[in-house]
């Protein structure tokens, strides 16, 4: 039995879910992995797995295995980018991650110039909008916007956006501009999911957020769609800085309430930082940060 490949193919069940995800993942057929994760299980003389037609579920001594075979994986890893060397020069693929707005506007830019000034670094770039995992997703970096949990994770700010309320010039010369946050109840807002919700915005008071009621005439699922409504003339929205900087150089979009913002969200570059940083990731952070900082400086 290959125990290497065993654990591998257990840690991939455990975060698929099944051992048919986790087949389909590493792309060899059910009864492979069935059969390897079995052959463990009598090598261990254990059970590691609670196996169910819903979902697999890690016994007690799955769980403290699991825990092992990670670290043991890891580390192998580990002993492997060295020896390939990862250490001596930048060299290898690098995996970022970044909300899907920010990362096409300016992450992607840093890439493709960090990709001219190393050719032998290859990334994988993956957008999204929700929090990916670095360790369970094996990403080197995530850039991450908004206040960051306690964590093992190591940060480096590179700047920050604003919450900004705006509006089109049309619909302001038509229905006037609010001057405090409580004007917004007699006017048309445009809500998206994900910064707020459609019941109220958040504004500052003094070192505090309170919450302001609004009403949602349109309720779109992302920033762009609320920020071409309010182009339109449909109502105000409130979005992040970067998502509205072309409108706002444009003249399209106005901004409204600034003396009324909440504390701007910081941007950091997150990386899990344990032991000697790879060259590539080294490197990257190097080329990346005061490139991001210089953009984020020249938002409007």
């Amino acid at each position: 039995m290959d125990r290497l490949d065993a654990m591998s193919l257990f840690v991939a069940a455990v975060e698929a879910g099944s051992l048919s995800a986790a087949a389909r993942n590493v792309g060899i057929p059910l009864a492979t992995v069935s059969r390897k994760v079995s052959d463990l299980e009598r090598h261990l003389n254990t059970r590691l797995l609670n196996r169910s037609t819903r979902r697999l579920t890690t016994t007690n001594a799955g769980q403290a295995y699991l825990a092992a075979c990670r670290r043991i994986l890891d580390d192998v890893g580990e002993a492997e980018r060295a020896a390939a060397g990862e250490y001596s020069a930048p060299t290898g693929e690098l995996a970022i991650t970044a909300p899907i707005v920010f990362g096409r506007l300016h992450v992607l830019p840093v890439v493709t110039g960090f990709l001219a000034a190393y050719p032998d670094v290859d990334i994988r770039l993956t957008l999204a909008d929700r929090i990916i995992q670095l360790a369970e997703d094996h990403i080197d970096v995530a850039i991450r916007i908004g206040q960051l949990p306690d964590s093992s994770l190591v940060a480096l700010g590179v700047g920050s956006i604003r919450r900004v309320v705006c509006a089109s010039p049309a619909y302001l010369a038509e229905h006037g501009m609010p001057t405090t946050p409580a004007d917004l109840e007699t006017h048309s807002c445009i809500t998206f999911e994900g910064l707020a919700s459609s019941a109220s915005w958040s504004f500052a008071q003094g070192k505090t957020e309170v919450p302001i009621q609004v009403r949602s005439r349109l309720q779109v699922n992302t920033a762009e769609a609320a920020i071409d409504a309010a182009i339109a003339g449909v109502g105000l929205t409130k979005v992040l800085s970067y998502q509205v900087d072309a409108a706002l150089r444009s003249g399209t979009l106005r901004i409204l309430l600034r003396e009324y913002e909440p504390e701007p969200w910081p941007v950091s570059l997150v990386h899990v930082g344990h032991g000697l940083l790879p060259l590539k990731l080294r490197a990257f952070l190097d080329f990346a940060a005061p490139r991001l900082k210089e953009r984020l400086a020249q938002l409007s």
